[in-house]
């Protein structure tokens, strides 16, 4: 009988931020934003462990009432220059050994325990080496373009795209940042998620897909969770 894979569900979670002042422990729909995501990961049978990293106290007191493990980051992780996969690895460093690590952003908390499991269905029946969502965009990038200085708009749009409509495009999808797995060795190889081969993308809803980042985001995501869509 093979070895039951192990997977590490990380939920990284500043204490700052720009556009949505302290948003990860902003109350959404009864509980604080962050939450959202712990639950999703505690009640997905494959994560063997979910740890929340942050450089915020209040934010590690949530993760621990929900839960979750908790991992106090450095400050010099937690700064606007910091990225997520200096995180990650200091997460990974700080952990036990594990096949895989998923990566959760705190910011979707539309994702659910479903989208999780199904997201590595994917990666056994692929026998990926990664896996990223997405989710298909409300709107064809062949309608966009950038504008001169004069905001003239001769050129703008191709003719053959003047001439189709817009159900006749071809669907285009984008990342929603909701969820990330990779095999470990991979990723501490590349350092990254977007490994050069073997990675294949997990649709899912838009509704599911919404990640907060300003207060309009936050709103919609309120108004559907309140709503039970």
């Amino acid at each position: 009988m093979s070895k039951k894979k192990t997977f590490l569900a990380i939920i990284p979670a500043r204490g700052g931020s720009k556009r949505l002042p302290h948003k990860n422990s902003l109350d959404l729909a009864g509980k604080p934003l962050i939450a959202w995501s712990i639950e999703a990961a505690l009640q997905t049978p494959q994560i063997t462990t979910t740890l929340v990293s942050s450089d915020d106290e209040k934010i590690l007191d949530i993760a621990t009432q929900y839960g979750a493990k908790k991992l106090k980051r450095p400050f010099e992780l937690a700064s606007d220059t910091a990225s997520t996969n200096d995180a990650i690895i200091h997460a990974i460093k700080n952990s036990e050994e594990t096949d895989y690590i998923i990566l959760l952003q705190a910011t979707s908390p539309l994702r659910d325990t479903q989208d999780i499991q199904n997201a590595i269905k994917l990666l056994e029946e692929k026998d990926a080496d990664a896996i990223i969502s997405v989710c298909q965009m409300e709107h064809s990038p062949l309608w966009a373009n950038t504008l001169e200085d004069d905001c003239s708009m001769e050129n703008f749009l191709s003719p053959i795209v003047l001439k189709s409509r817009s159900q006749d495009l071809q669907p285009y999808y984008r990342l929603n940042g909701a969820i990330y797995i990779c095999k470990l060795e991979k990723f501490l190889e590349e350092k990254s998620f977007f490994l050069k081969k073997n990675i294949f993308a997990f649709v899912m809803s838009k509704e599911h897909s919404i990640d907060i980042d300003e207060r309009i985001d936050f709103y919609l995501a309120q108004t559907l969770l309140e709503h039970g869509i």
